[in-house]
Parts: structure tokens; sequence; C-alpha cells
């Protein structure tokens, strides 16, 4: 029975329970085992407590003023389709005097019908950009609370000794990510670059800004037999990474 328990514990069936993403019969396995086994209850309320502070530590806020920016365009477009219709019908009676006048309230609807076009496509991009950042979210809470994520400590070599990491790696759901805890104070024309060797494959990850929010993961491609380099570089990044300044692998 507890090699039995163990092994629905490797899986990430209450993570995915918890973010609602079980079908109707993982949902009825999960809740069967909650309710049949105080170990696996004892892990869900723990992962639904760690799942209310990562959502805190990472509430994602709309662009200030968006809501009140929206509301006014939505008031301005109806009061000027209320004077639109009243021209309208006022042109109506006059319609042998002012022939003319009917182009320009049709010109007057496209111009508002381009408006609203563009009203819609900014609140679609930025319902996107928030799909995305929580699906990210998902996928780190998913891999720190896996228990097949694998831990790799790193350090920095003689040129950033004091340079301190984490990556976790998480082979089934083949996400990576790196924590990057402490890192040595550089020049000011100097920063410190990310990079991921992956199928033989160099790929540039950018800048690695202040290590100021010990909380921040940082994506990582995942690979089988993947490394990750840190190197300095010249302020404002490099193309190509400077060899002879890696200062950290990351063997993952």
């Amino acid at each position: 029975m507890k090699e039995k328990i163990r092994i629905f514990l490797d899986t990430d069936l209450l993570e995915k329970y918890l973010l609602g993403n079980t079908t109707q019969e993982e949902s009825m396995q999960v809740e069967r085992y909650i309710a049949m086994h105080p170990e696996v209850r004892k892990t869900y309320n723990e992962l639904q407590e760690n799942l209310e502070m990562f959502a805190k530590l990472h509430a994602i806020s709309p662009p200030e003023g968006l809501k009140e920016r929206i509301l006014n365009r939505v008031k301005s477009d109806n009061v000027r389709r209320t004077k639109f219709y009243q021209y309208a019908v006022a042109a109506s009676f006059s319609a042998l005097v002012f022939a003319g006048a009917s182009y320009f309230f049709w010109n007057q609807n496209q111009s508002l019908q381009e408006e609203n076009h563009i009203v819609n496509n900014k609140i679609q991009t930025l319902e996107e950009n928030m799909r995305l950042q929580l699906e990210e979210v998902r996928n780190q809470f998913i891999v720190l609370n896996n228990p097949r994520t694998k831990r790799l400590k790193v350090h920095g070599n003689e040129k950033a000794k004091e340079l301190k990491a984490v990556a976790y790696v998480n082979p089934v759901k083949k996400l990576s990510y790196i924590n990057v805890s402490k890192l040595p104070n550089l020049p000011e024309n100097k920063c410190y670059q990310m990079w991921a060797e992956v199928n033989g494959q160099m790929i540039n990850l950018g800048i690695i800004q202040e290590a100021n929010d010990s909380e921040k993961l940082m994506p990582l491609p995942y690979g089988e037999n993947a490394i990750g380099y840190i190197t300095i570089e010249p302020s404002g990044g490099n193309s190509t990474p400077t060899t002879e300044n890696i200062v950290a692998n990351i063997d993952y």
C-alpha cells in the first residue's frame, strides 16, 4: 500500500488537481486518495499552502489605469454613437438637401468601428500576456513542488567566488529553471550573461539582473545533457559567449 501511495505522490496529479487541470476521472482518483490516505491529505494541504504563498509572491497586476482607460473609451464610443444616430435621423428628413451627409456619417461609423477594433486588440493582447504569465507561474509551481525535480547547487569559480545559484530540473515535465541568489559586484561596463548549450546549439538567455529577488526564477531550455553557462560580458550583453570569462557551469 505504501508503495502505491509513493507512486501516486511521484506523479503531478495533486499539482494538476490544485490548478484545475485534471480530467473528471483524474479528479475522482485524487479525491479518493485524499480521503483515504492521511499521507496524501497532508501533502495536498502543504501544496495548497505553497500555492497560496506562491500566488501572492507572483501576483500579476494589470497595467495601472487600464480599466479606467477602457471604461472611458467605451463611454466615449457610446456617446459618439448616440450623436451619430441623432444626426442620421435628422439628416434623413433633409436627404435631398444634404445628400453628401450620408457619406460623412458612414465615415464616422467606420472610424468608430476601427477604434473599437484597436481597443479589442489591446484587450486580447493583455489577456494573452496574462495567460502566458499565469502559465509560467504554473510551470514554476509544478517544478518547485514535484518530487521528481532535481535541485543542483551552482557556485562561481575563481572569477566570481561569491556567485550562488540553484538550478531546478524536472525530467518528467521537461522544464528547467535557475534561481541566481547572489551575484558578485562588477564594474559598470560589465554584466553577467546566461547561456545554454542544448543539442549542440548555443542559446543566449540574456543578461542576469541584480539578484534582489530571491524568489525569481529564470527559465532554462530543457534538453538531455544540456549545459548552462554564466559569463562576464561587456555592459549590454554579447551575441556570443566570451569563453575565457565563464564564471559558472551548470550541467543539467
